[in-house]
This record gives structure tokens, sequence and C-alpha cells, in this order.
């Protein structure tokens, strides 16, 4: 994974999404892949199944739902609402931005709804269980033998104050002095870590649904807001800062008892091991939060405002100086003040870079949810999608600030509800709405070679009689897993290298340069045929996950 990822990503060996537009009579369809191993990896891993479906999701954004609108808007000559351009000057990618990603995250919000009713008795009875286990832990004090000793509940307390006056301190969550929002985080923490700690242990730590629980979280706490009349704009943080709290907590709550179950079956001591978790969260919390602005920075694009433009920005919402980043930051080394404009319709924020006039100078694109994949003097630029992000963001606005376009968000829910009514599971195929075709169409390749290995595998043990559990539990043993983990974590750690090279000058100047080089003559990258020949090298890497995933390579000496 690393090394493909390299040779594509940073030396730029060929395309890394080929793609497809369609003209008359499907006008507006498109089909694309972004050929990344993590995405191939994603796929095997997560089955055939799952695979498919999400990208079936894709199939009807991008071949459906786009082609309809472009369909039926070519001929109104004005823009229809939210999108602010006439459909007929619009590309596919810019209706999948004004129109498919409202139905994308109402779909997704009304798949997270109907999965997190199909779970409630699922959560009460974990809750229950939960509840139990923790009012009898008093018996269970005393003499108890190693392997059952935990950290002291006079810890747990302290910790727990602890947090909640770090949480209360930071002024960027708005929840200093916020009694309701303390309030509100220690309730649905108590209550969905509870939840997700026992379904952990009776369903597994990859079914526990955490997307449910902290849409519920979101739901229940604007509402909360709404009685109280808290509806500004600073209480859409302070809801969203409640929301990923919880939604933290529930995870780790239930990676914890996974831990320790582990832990429990090699005789290990729960103290050591929460205090090694302890340490484990805190390393994640202190990275992983500046890998993610490192990534987005990285791939910000500032694309200039044409100079006749209209757009002023309002003194009061003006905020702080700077400047161009990255790789366009020697084309300008002015400063500028920064504009966060909030789409009067409820679309998406944009954020500028304003003169002395406040007249906007640049459209700040960032690297997670951008939209625009080229930069001014045409490099291309890699976006990352955050569909659950978006999600959380319209049930906030939608709720605090009605700012939302509601037709579209309904539509997307009746899809969901379609396909719960067909037998479907609805969140999945929802998330292939909201996400692009590129990026789950990879994902269903690699679902189709985890097929192709099952079907060997099912054949090599029929005569064991195997139930389908135990031959799913047979192809998650299989070194295709391992495999296919090592494209997840090679091209994870490639591309953050490959963003460290985007934030130095000098690396970015060298990277642009074999670009420019490889754009003339490689046939690969550019050309008639780039988007055929790039497939070639994908396709390799799919051969090798099957013939590993077969035992037919890299066989271990025990298996030999």
């Amino acid at each position: 994974g690393l090394l493909y990822q390299a040779a594509m990503g940073a030396f730029r060996m060929w395309k890394d999404t080929p793609e497809k537009i369609f003209g008359a009579p499907l006008k507006g369809a498109s089909i694309s892949a972004t050929i990344e191993p993590a995405l191939l990896g994603v796929g095997y891993i997560i089955g055939p199944r799952i695979a498919s479906i999400m990208c079936a999701g894709g199939v009807l954004s991008y071949l459906v739902l786009i082609p309809a609108i472009k369909f039926f808007g070519d001929n109104v000559t004005g823009p229809v609402a939210p999108g602010t351009v006439p459909i007929s000057q619009m590309g596919p990618d810019d209706i999948r931005e004004a129109y498919i990603l409202y139905i994308g995250a109402g779909a997704v919000a009304a798949g997270g709804i109907i999965s997190l009713f199909r779970s409630i008795p699922t959560i009460w009875h974990g809750l229950r269980g939960g509840l139990s286990d923790l009012l009898g832990q008093h018996s269970l004090r005393g003499h108890a033998p190693r392997t059952d000793r935990d950290l002291s509940m006079r810890v747990v307390v302290v910790g727990c104050l602890a947090i909640i006056a770090v949480i209360m301190a930071v002024p960027q969550l708005h929840l200093r002095g916020n009694i309701l929002g303390a309030f509100l985080i220690v309730l649905f923490s108590f209550l969905f870590v509870t939840v997700s700690s026992r379904l952990t242990g009776e369903i597994g730590s990859s079914s526990t649904p955490i997307s449910g629980m902290t849409v519920a979280t979101l739901l229940l706490t604007c509402l909360a807001f709404l009685i109280v009349g808290w509806t500004a704009a600073p209480y859409f943080v302070t809801a969203l800062s409640i929301g990923g709290i919880v939604c933290i907590a529930a995870s780790n709550g239930g990676t914890t008892s996974q831990d320790l179950k582990t832990g429990f079956l090699v005789g290990s001591t729960p103290r050591a091991q929460q205090i090694a978790i302890l340490f484990g969260s805190l390393a994640s919390a202190l990275t992983l939060g500046y890998v993610l602005l490192f990534l987005n920075d990285a791939y910000t694009v500032y694309v200039p405002v044409p100079a006749n433009t209209e757009l002023r920005a309002p003194a009061k919402e003006i905020g702080k100086t700077a400047k161009l980043q990255g790789l366009q930051a020697a084309s300008d080394p002015k400063m500028y003040r920064v504009w966060q404009r909030m789409d009067p319709e409820g679309g998406a924020a944009q954020r500028y870079l304003v003169n002395q006039q406040s007249v906007p100078v640049y459209l700040v694109d960032p690297g997670i949810n951008g939209t625009h994949r080229v930069r001014p003097d045409g490099s291309a630029v890699q976006k990352f999608d955050a569909p659950k992000a978006t999600l959380m963001s319209y049930i906030i606005k939608g709720i605090l600030s009605h700012k939302l376009p509601w037709a579209l968000v309904l539509l997307g829910a009746m899809i969901a509800v379609v396909l719960e009514m067909s037998g479907i599971p609805s969140l999945a195929f929802a998330v292939g709405v909201y996400l692009p075709l590129a990026s789950s169409s990879p994902i269903f390749f690699g679902g189709m070679v985890r097929w192709l290995v099952d079907r060997y595998l099912r054949v090599k043990f029929h005569h064991k009689n195997l139930s389908e559990t135990e031959l799913t539990a047979e192809g998650d043993k299989s070194p295709g897993v391992l495999l296919a983990s090592g494209y997840i974590a090679g091209g994870a750690i490639t591309g953050i290298v490959i963003a460290a090279k985007e934030m130095v000058g000098s690396l970015a100047a060298i990277g642009h340069r074999i670009e420019e080089w490889q754009t003339v003559h490689n046939p690969f990258l550019s050309g008639r045929s780039a988007d055929l020949l790039a497939l070639i090298p994908f396709f390799i890497i799919c051969l090798l996950l099957y013939l590993v995933g077969r035992d037919l390579l890299l066989v271990s000496r025990s298996k030999s």
C-alpha cells in the first residue's frame, strides 16, 4: 500500500481518479474511481454485501439523480434554490454540491434514526444490564484477585471532574458556565457509554450504533436548546461540542470494554490495562486533531474571486488576519482579514480572505469537504469527504435555525424509508448516496475480491458443513485481511507524508515539477487513454489481494 500510494500520489506515475462523463441521452451522468489501496482494503474487510450497497448508493446519485436533475433543469433559465447558478451551466460535481449532498444528508439522517429505533430494545437491554453490573460492584470489593483489580473509584471520580473542568474552561466549546450543557454531557455520556460497552460484548464493536447514538444526542440537545431559546449561532458550536464529546465517550467505552475482555482472556490486570488506555487516549487526543488540521491546511485551495464581485464583508463578521499557506503562499505574501460567510439559505458556510476595503480576494476552499480539486496553476489537489460531519451540521442548523432545503432532505429520508421497507440496510446505502461515486467504487472492487475469496473458502470447507458465521470467520482469518490492513495503513501513512510535502515550499515545488513532466510525457497520467491505463496498476493490486487471500502467494511457512 505504501509503495503504490507513493508511486501514484508523490511521483504521479498514473492518474489517481479515472473518470468517464457521459453525454446525451444520459447527460450529466458520470462514473469514476479513486484507485487508492486504502479504499480497496476497506472494501475487502467490510465484505461484498456492505460494499455493494454503498456503491449502489453512489450509482443512484451519479447515474440516476444527477442525470434526472440535469434533464428536468436544463431548460430552466434561472437558478433553482439552493443552487446559485442555472442547472444548464452546472456539471455533475456542481449538481452534487448544490442538491445531492442535501438528499444524501437526509438519507443518512433517516438511516441513522431508523437504526437507532431498531436498536432501542438492544440499547435498553444493554443499559439495564450495565446499570445492574455497576450497582452490584460493591459486593466485589475487598480481597479481589489480581485479574479483578480495577482503578480506584476515587481516581475515576477525580478524573471525571477534571475532564468536566477542562471542557468548561476551553472557550472554543462555548460551554463556560453552561450548566445545561454540562448536565447534557454527563447524562448522555453516562447513558451511551453504558450502552456502548454492553453492546460491544454482545454484537461486537463494528456493529455498535455509535452514529445513531450521536444523532440521538444531537437531536435531543438541539430540542433542549430550542425549548430554552438558545438558537443563536454560538449555540450551534455548543450543540456540536456536546455531540462530539458524547460520540467520543461512547466510542471509547466500547473499545475499552473490548480491550478489557481480551485482557481477561489472556490473564491481564484490568488496572494496568486501564492506565495504559488512559495514556493511549491522551496520546491520540493530543495528536489526531493536529493531523486533521494539518491535512485540511495542506490541501486547502485559495480560489481567486473575480475583481468585479459585488460581495462585501460586513465589518462585524470580519475576523483575524491571515495569509495564503502551502504551495500558493509564494504567489501572494500579503496579509488579509478572514470573513466567515454564513449562507442565508442555510447552505454551506464559506470562508474568504478580504482586503482593507472588505472586498473578497480569495475563496478559501478547505481540504476536508472542499470542492475545488484544481489549484489556479492547474495542479491537482486531493480532497477528503466527511459525510458524518456534514450530517451533524445539517441536523444542528435544521433544528436551531430552520434554514435547510427541507424538500431535498425529506426526499433523501424517503429513499431511506423505501430501502428499509425493501429489507436493505439504509444507512450503508445512504452513505453511498452522500459520498462521491469515486470513493465507493474502489470499496466495491475490494468487496468483489473478498466475494471471490469467500467462494473459494466455501468450496474448500464444504466437507466440514460450516455455518455462514463460521465461513465468515474463516474469511476474516485469511491472509487477505492482513494484506488489506496493510493497504489501509500504508496508504494512510503515505498520504500524511505527501501532505507534509505540500506544506514545505521547496518539496512542493519539486512535486509540482514532477507532475508537470509526467503530464507531458506519461500516458498513464494524461492523454485520451489515461483513464483506462491507470486502471492497470489498480487491477494488479486487486489480483495480488486475491492471490494472497487464496494462499497462493506470500504463504507463511507453517501453511506451506
